[in-house]
């Protein structure tokens, strides 16, 4: 078992979370319900993932859980550009989450590889 909050994954996580509520706070009202709460849920959908797998008995099965953070981070990368493409968001915000993304996406590869040894 891993203590996730040791993680620099689960950290790299947190602080995108936390990105994703600023930003996604620009949306229209009209979002709440929509693309606001979706983007949200794939932002944090990432960390709860990396937390649920830390606690299971065997790293295939954390291994697994890492599996779905990853479909998550490409979910939000999708909502975001819809985002962008729908003008909720500048082209600064979408590079600046996309970088943020992409980031935590490679740290989240490499920490599988490591479990998949």
């Amino acid at each position: 078992m891993h203590n996730f909050k040791e993680l620099k994954i689960w950290q790299k996580a947190r602080e995108l979370v936390k990105a994703i509520y600023l930003l996604t706070k620009k949306y229209p009202a009209e979002e709440r319900f929509g693309l606001t709460s979706q983007t949200r849920r794939a932002a944090v959908s990432i960390l709860l993932n990396i937390a649920e797998g830390s606690g299971r008995g065997s790293d295939n099965d954390f291994s697994h859980f890492i599996d779905i953070a990853t479909g998550s981070a490409r979910e939000l990368e999708t909502a975001i550009i819809v985002a962008f493409d729908l003008e909720y968001i500048s082209e600064f915000d979408l590079d600046n989450i996309t970088v943020q993304i992409t980031e935590l996406y490679k740290m989240i590869f490499k920490f599988q590889q490591t479990l998949k040894k």
